[in-house]
């Protein structure tokens, strides 16, 4: 369940024959350090449908908590794209066969490269082996309370970061506004409304152009991001 959700595994665009694979050979990988600190205590059928169903659920509480990080700069990019005027420009995203914005598709692809760049791929598989660790088979306890406190965390930080990563489209487009008000005062013969859809798009390509040298930083804090909720999620399932 974590392949089938991790932000790098996980894609649309990856086959499903290719996640099943590299599930079963990881679990041969891992199986010495799954081993049970206790031995398996089920005497029916039903009894191991239930271990397998909480590993199953561990699995996917943990690659949902690395999955909605990465919706973080699809939620910037759907914000700059009602600033500037391209929310209606939708593109289908390959790799969640979803519509997505057009800036909001740049930066995932752009932050998704990062990512496997600084080695994601690798501390997931890392992080997914020290989670058996710390939960053993069967040991997983459900904490409802940590779970909703991480979310909410997550909610925060997911209004914080994509306002950040934002915030320079933002900004400008505030100022574009109050000249287009002020020069509709001044010049009421003007179709400012016109003349706003075309500045707001060329402004908001500029500063976009001008701002690229941030996406390495936005790339730094999705990677923080995964690390922090992993480990929450994780927490509250000790």
């Amino acid at each position: 369940m974590f392949i089938s959700l991790a932000p790098v595994y996980g894609m649309k665009g990856v086959p499903n024959q290719l996640k099943i694979g590299l599930s079963f050979f990881i679990s041969i990988l891992l199986y010495p350090v799954t081993q049970p600190h206790e031995a398996l205590l089920y005497n029916t059928i039903f009894g191991y449908a239930v271990i397998v169903a909480k590993e199953a659920l561990t699995g996917l509480l943990i690659g949902f908590s690395v999955s909605i990080c990465t919706n973080i700069v699809a939620f910037a990019g759907r914000i700059i794209d009602m600033e500037t005027g391209l929310s209606m420009a939708n593109l289908m995203d390959p790799t969640t066969k979803e519509m997505s914005s057009v800036t909001g598709v740049f930066y995932q692809y752009v932050v998704t490269l990062i990512l496997l760049v600084s080695g994601l791929h690798r501390y997931l598989i890392q992080a997914l082996a020290e989670t058996f660790i710390l939960i053993p088979v069967n040991g997983a306890v459900l904490n409802t309370d940590k779970l909703l406190s991480s979310m909410l965390t997550f909610m925060a930080d997911y209004i914080s970061i994509g306002f950040q990563i934002c915030l320079p489209v933002f900004a400008v487009m505030i100022l574009l506004n109050a000249v287009l008000g002020i020069m509709a005062k001044v010049s009421p013969q003007m179709n400012m409304f016109a003349v706003g859809i075309q500045l707001k798009v060329l402004v908001g390509l500029c500063v976009l152009f001008f701002t690229v040298g941030m996406i390495p930083k936005i790339g730094d804090s999705i990677y923080t991001e995964i690390k922090r909720m992993m480990v929450l999620f994780v927490e509250s399932m000790m």
